[in-house]
């Protein structure tokens, strides 16, 4: 007989089918024992009506693996309005200690550092799971609309020779008597490869050596990288990554409809057109919103982008607002000016519910500009040669963006930590998992 899935037994009623999977828990009653399966897609009722069968399973622990054959039958009661009756139940596997986690509880009952410490346990509870259905849906969306226009999916080195962005958050690391990093992002690559096929992606790791010990932040993290050649200007950046946040939150609402309702997750309000401010309009926006004296602000705080975002919400009935113009010295090295006000640049950031979500902008794009930009910070050329050659042999107007994945999920579910939507967290204490 063919194995199902639990979520598949309201199409075999009346049918003898076979189930696998975890004893995610056992009610005993006074006449009737129910047993609950869990598979990777859901869970199944199985009802014990023989006492000797309900004695030899009560002696069994949690997370034990079961095959079970039986008969499917439609009962309203029942949870998915089926469940298995004249079960034939075999023990795969007889796990020997209780779980350090109750996993049949609707939220796990313990503080976030016993979750993270009992990570390969604790992943398995129903809402620990769904947080990672919805950022498996959420790459898959990312990747679907991206290859529906074209662009080419990318695998970049991890370890590289120089920081990205020339500054000191970096993880050095020994290669071969010689000093690499891991990379902050696949930046300097995905920019070389527009050269290649104009359009390219990459869904993959990045390092930031950042000593922070925050909610918001942590030192691995996935990065979803877009970046687009033949562009006229930033605006078509920032338009692009609006269509790919829509293709994002529609595919999570196609694939991950029961994860959605697990952690009843309502998805955001993405218009049409997105309110978009200037860097000094965003300020004085916060200034007249709060009273704070923001004029001198080279970049906005947590606060600012709260505030940003209760404004969008207000009058625009949006979750997102963009925010382009940051002033160029505190943009990357590669940020394409504002050809009419230098002093701004075309970077930009998508705020999301009130917190920065995505940096993107259009990038230099000539060799002379990148000479002057190093000079100018004082980077010196010799530790970018591969990336400016590039540049040296003509490369068009383009520009992208980064997503942080763990973030996107922390914000969407409401999580007070990161930490929460990362599969396994590396921050400045944990290291394992």
């Amino acid at each position: 007989m063919e194995r199902i899935w639990t979520t598949e037994l309201a199409d075999h009623v009346g049918e003898r089918v076979l189930l696998k999977g975890w004893l995610h828990r056992l009610r005993q009653l006074s006449h009737v024992t129910f047993l609950v399966l869990r598979d990777a897609q859901g869970t199944a009722q199985i009802v014990i009506d023989d006492t000797q069968l309900a004695a030899q399973l009560a002696a069994l622990q949690a997370e034990s693996l079961l095959s079970i054959q039986g008969e499917v039958v439609a009962e309203p009661q029942a949870p998915g309005g089926v469940e298995i009756h004249q079960p034939q139940i075999e023990v795969l596997v007889a796990v020997q200690e209780p779980p350090p986690l109750e996993l049949f509880r609707p939220t796990l009952k313990a503080q976030l550092p016993t979750i993270l410490d009992h990570a390969p346990v604790a992943l398995r509870h129903l809402r620990q799971r769904a947080i990672f259905q919805l950022s498996s849906a959420a790459m898959n969306g990312f990747r679907d609309t991206l290859r529906a226009r074209k662009f080419v999916e990318i695998q970049t080195p991890k370890i590289v020779g120089a920081a990205t962005e020339g500054g000191a958050n970096v993880f050095r690391i020994d290669y071969f008597d010689r000093s690499a990093y891991l990379s902050q992002s696949p930046q300097l690559y995905k920019q070389i490869m527009v050269g290649v096929f104009e359009r390219v992606f990459e869904v993959g790791p990045a390092f930031r050596a950042e000593p922070h010990d925050t909610p918001r932040h942590i030192n691995e993290f996935v990065s979803l990288d877009a970046e687009i050649g033949f562009i006229r200007d930033h605006f078509e950046v920032m338009a692009l990554l609006a269509e790919v946040l829509r293709g994002v939150f529609a595919t999570m609402q196609q694939e991950a409809e029961t994860a959605l309702a697990q952690l009843k997750v309502q998805l955001p309000m993405l218009p049409e057109t997105v309110p978009t401010l200037h860097f000094s309009e965003a300020l004085e926006l916060v200034a007249r919103e709060t009273g704070a004296d923001v004029t001198q602000a080279v970049d906005l705080s947590g606060a600012d982008e709260r505030v940003l975002g209760t404004w969008a919400l207000r009058e625009h009935n949006s979750d997102f607002v963009f925010v382009w113009g940051y002033p160029t010295q505190q943009r990357a090295f590669y940020t394409h000016p504002d050809p009419e006000r230098p002093f701004y640049s075309r970077g930009f950031d998508l705020i999301f519910r009130g917190l920065e979500l995505v940096s993107g902008a259009q990038r230099l794009h000539r060799y002379e500009e990148y000479l002057t930009a190093l000079a100018v910070r004082g980077m010196p050329t010799e530790s970018f040669v591969g990336y400016l050659e590039a540049f040296r042999h003509g490369m068009p107007p383009h520009g992208g963006f980064a997503i942080g994945l763990e973030r996107l999920l922390a914000r969407l579910i409401e999580a007070p930590n990161i930490r929460e939507t990362t599969l396994f967290p590396r921050d400045l204490t944990r290291l394992t998992p």
